[in-house]
């Protein structure tokens, strides 16, 4: 994947206004597809849907997880439905973490498998009917918010508080996978992800959506793993690697180098034997993201050490409320 542009979060200037008929016409592409909205296949159970109407990573995966553990501490049987991006695999198959690795499935699925079941397939439609044959009373659909295939029950938008929703235009003018208006008017919730000094700035220039809104945290898993003082090299694959790099800081940890990958990208034994190699010459601990960590090939697994992340969610109210009236 790509890294999104800086422009794309900064005031529109020329390049952006430049590229904005390309967006217009990318926004008109979207809307058109949800016009075939009314072809949606029905599941016979409630499908919550973890989406974006930003471009890229804005911490869908840990919402995903934190549903998944929230549902399941109310009784229900959760099945994800994801189309396992990064993997190679096309047909709809059930996730089976000790055998599938991330090359086949995608990393964010393998993530998601540890805490429920996980149904990969390309085209969403199609692993529905794999999803149903587990028997849940809810399918977690991880994306796909602009994917008129299936049909949503309860539609959560994910955004990152600290970013927003970038510079208003859609793709290529800016971060945008439709225009705001519409993509909000679809949604039930719009969760936004950050820390509070972020949530405020978000909620001061966000457009009117309060009445939509969940604030969220995602916060590293404390383990018992002593962090203070630990040198490290640290490498990430993900959306904003900035923050995991800041956050082992938080930790105490001593970063005595960090690199910065392309998010998903593949961890190639070259790839691995460079960052390996620089972690010695520092004698420091190699260390990554949980996500990275799915795609580690095997003779790495071992020697790398991954921080986890959770999703802080501190008032599940406005959520609850919509599982109450899906009968969860």
């Amino acid at each position: 994947m790509i890294r999104t542009p800086q422009f794309w979060h900064q005031p529109p200037g020329v390049l952006a206004y430049g590229l904005w008929p390309l967006g217009w016409l990318y926004g008109a592409a979207t809307a058109w597809r949800q016009s075939q909205a009314s072809q949606a296949h029905h599941a016979r159970c409630p499908v919550i849907c973890v989406g974006n109407i930003n471009a890229g990573g804005t911490g869908k995966t840990p919402v995903v997880i934190a549903l998944a553990e929230h549902l399941t501490a109310r009784g229900r049987k959760v099945v994800a439905l994801s189309r396992g991006y990064g993997g190679t695999v096309a047909a709809p198959t059930l996730v089976i973490p000790k055998t599938h690795g991330a090359g086949e499935v995608g990393d964010e699925p393998l993530l998601i498998a540890a805490f429920c079941p996980v149904v990969v397939a390309r085209k969403r439609a199609e692993g529905l009917a794999l999803a149903l044959a587990q028997n849940p009373d809810v399918i977690l659909m991880d994306d796909g918010f602009q994917d008129p295939s299936v049909h949503k029950d309860f539609s959560i938008v994910v955004v990152n508080a600290a970013l927003g929703f970038g510079n208003g235009f859609c793709v290529p003018a800016g971060p945008l996978r439709e225009p705001l208006a519409k993509g909000l008017a679809r949604a039930d919730l719009c969760l936004s992800i950050g820390e509070a000094a972020a949530q405020r700035r978000f909620e001061a220039l966000g457009p009117d959506h309060a009445h939509l809104r969940v604030e969220g945290q995602i916060k590293p898993l404390l383990t018992g793993m002593p962090w203070q003082g630990l040198p490290v090299f640290a490498f990430a694959g993900i959306a904003h690697p900035k923050k995991f790099f800041a956050t082992l800081r938080d930790l105490g940890a001593n970063v005595l180098g960090c690199e910065a990958l392309s998010d998903h990208e593949p961890l190639s034994l070259p790839l691995m034997k460079r960052l390996a190699a620089k972690a010695r010459s520092l004698n420091a601990q190699l260390v990554c993201t949980e996500k990275d960590a799915a795609r580690l090939p095997a003779q790495y697994q071992r020697d790398v050490l991954a921080l986890p992340v959770r999703l802080e969610i501190q008032d599940w109210s406005k959520i609850d409320e919509k599982l109450i009236n899906l009968g969860l």
